[in-house]
């Protein structure tokens, strides 16, 4: 039995447009969450990855705090920290954007106690619903960063982990490498 939501998906969109600025909704798996405000460190990793997904892939861009709609039939609404498309992929889609043409979403965790479960369990399931090729997560708490990718029915198959200092290959459709020495700058 699926769970009932909170509201109609229309009633949380209207919610989150009129949020003041200091809070970041989220609806998954018919919950409103609120996202925390990002501290520097996780601006940083964000900036860190953009760089290197510019240097590598300057036909693609790493755009932030995109809305996304998600998982089963659309009825979700995520912020990623970050979502890998084609320049200009986003033009004239609005505030919540389909998922379809993204290459890869990016989660940073914060420290605070939902981290758990919405960005490992989930925002991961939520993105492999939707469909979108690889979801990585940059785990601050745990110092690594996990590379989840064939979305197959809701689920992704393939994870890998590597621990910062590692570097970590991330397949087609994104086919870039990331060195992560400098992660651990940032992981507090």
């Amino acid at each position: 039995m699926t769970p009932r939501p909170q509201m109609p998906v229309e009633d949380f969109e209207e919610l989150a447009r009129t949020a003041p600025e200091t809070v970041r909704l989220e609806f998954i798996s018919g919950k409103v969450k609120v996202k925390p405000v990002p501290d520097g460190n996780h601006s940083e990793i964000v900036m860190w990855l953009l760089k290197q997904c510019m240097q590598q892939r300057p036909e693609l861009a790493l755009y932030p705090e995109q809305g996304l709609r998600v998982e089963t039939y659309r009825k979700g609404r995520a912020r990623p920290d970050g979502s890998l498309a084609p320049l200009k992929h986003f033009a004239g889609q609005g505030e919540w954007a389909a998922p379809e043409g993204v290459l890869m979403t990016v989660e940073v965790t914060s420290h605070d106690s939902d981290t758990d479960r919405r960005d490992r369990r989930e925002k991961r399931d939520g993105y492999a619903a939707a469909d979108i090729p690889v979801y990585l997560l940059v785990d601050r708490d745990r110092g690594e960063v996990t590379v989840h990718t064939e979305p197959v029915r809701g689920r992704y198959r393939s994870v890998v982990t590597r621990s910062f200092g590692e570097s970590v290959e991330i397949p087609d459709p994104v086919r870039i490498v990331l060195d992560t020495e400098e992660l651990k700058e940032f992981a507090d």
